[in-house]
């Protein structure tokens, strides 16, 4: 499955994400995938696409960066996928 993560940063700790960033990785326990990520303009938040079959992973991957970041999950479709299921209801 795909889901949007969205990390909103407290301001005065950006430099600390980046910093443990640099210095651990992303830290995502194996069968969690990255598969790409956008950052706002204010740094405030930084939006992933994440793809795993273990709702597990996710809640492993964000306890190890709770304390410099709130997450809302958002399991996702691609937009195929939907227009194809939407097409059958048409």
């Amino acid at each position: 499955m795909l889901f949007m993560v969205i990390e909103h940063f407290d301001q005065a700790r950006v430099k600390d994400v980046y910093r443990r960033f640099a210095e651990r990785g992303r830290m995502a326990p194996e069968g969690l995938t990255y598969v790409d990520s956008w950052i706002a303009a204010d740094l405030s938040r930084c939006f992933q696409v994440m793809e795993c079959d273990d709702i597990a992973l996710l809640q492993e991957w964000v306890l190890s960066w709770s304390d410099l970041a709130r997450f809302e999950i958002v399991p996702i479709a691609g937009s195929k996928a939907t227009a194809a299921a939407m097409k059958k209801h048409l």
